[in-house]
């Protein structure tokens, strides 16, 4: 059984790779008091990797609200320290890292986001997550890691925090009655939404691959939804009779992105993955959860 350390257990994403992962892998995840990737130094990345002798390393941690500087501290600087920690303490494991969609920035409407695309981000966030993967890309190349970054388009699902679109309309209709106004962004946008526990799925084959021919994957459904249709199927699963008003700001990180859709194709050849969940599926999930979450106790 191979041994991996896992960063960012208990996040949105990290704990349905937990869950993929405990099955099959003698499993670590420190908690963020025991190992805080943005506080900890070299030194002690260093020593934790030289203790734990890992087969693997996953990182599932990183930020995607806040400064500039916060963005690139939490995502790059991060990155840059793995990378140096497990080239120069166990150079023979597999290191794996979440990216995002965001690294691509603008595409032309219809187009799908090949990872062979420039990358041309308009957010901070999205740059953090670009020099974070060209880092990973480059330590690759050069034969000092054994790295796979994947780029995870929007994922959706159980456990959604309030941070993301979805996240925060299931949260806000839990505590709608009929007739109230559901009050969101604007929702005229196009999204590759992609259930969570298919992108647990494919960390798992990234972290078991044997000699994997590319090394930045993207991780997605292969579907561009309209982001109005997706908030549509949720309030329609709720069985909640409310009004949707578009009168919020556009999220940050993405709100100059009109269109994503995400080629699947290397993912299918080198991982040999695919979605298993349709997006109706995924916002059930969501919903069931959110549902059960604020029902009060008996």
């Amino acid at each position: 059984m191979m041994r991996v350390l896992l960063f960012g257990a208990s996040g949105f994403i990290g704990a349905h790779v937990r869950r993929e992962l405990n099955a099959t892998a003698d499993l670590v995840c420190p908690s963020r008091d025991e190992c805080d990737l943005v506080a900890a130094t070299p030194e002690a990345l260093r020593a934790l990797l030289g203790t734990l002798r890992p087969d693997a390393v996953v990182s599932c941690a990183g930020a995607v609200s806040g400064s500039a500087e916060d963005l690139i501290r939490a995502n790059t600087l991060t990155t840059a320290k793995l990378v140096d920690a497990v080239a120069d303490t166990v150079p023979g494991a597999r290191l794996v890292r979440l990216g995002s969609a965001a690294e691509y920035g603008p595409v032309p409407s219809g187009a799908p986001a090949a990872e062979d695309r420039p990358v041309t981000p308009v957010s901070a966030y999205g740059v953090s997550q670009a020099a974070a993967t060209r880092l990973m890309e480059l330590a690759a190349a050069a034969g000092r890691v054994d790295a796979v970054a994947l780029r995870v388009f929007n994922p959706v699902g159980p456990g959604m925090p309030r941070t993301t679109l979805l996240g925060r309309v299931a949260a806000l209709l839990s505590h709608l009655t009929a007739g109230e106004d559901l009050r969101t962004g604007p929702l005229d946008a196009y999204r590759d939404f992609v259930d969570v526990r298919d992108v647990a799925a494919a960390v798992r084959r990234a972290v078991t691959v044997t000699a994997p021919r590319a090394r930045v994957l993207n991780v997605g459904s292969g579907r561009a939804v309209p982001v109005r249709d997706a908030v549509q199927l949720l309030v329609s699963v709720s069985g909640r009779s409310v009004r949707i008003r578009e009168d919020r700001p556009p999220s940050p990180r993405s709100g100059d992105v009109s269109w994503t859709r995400a080629d699947v194709g290397r993912a299918a050849s080198v991982l040999g993955w695919a979605p298993e969940h349709d997006l109706s599926d995924s916002v059930g999930a969501l919903w069931s959860q959110t549902a059960l979450a604020a029902t009060p106790a008996r």
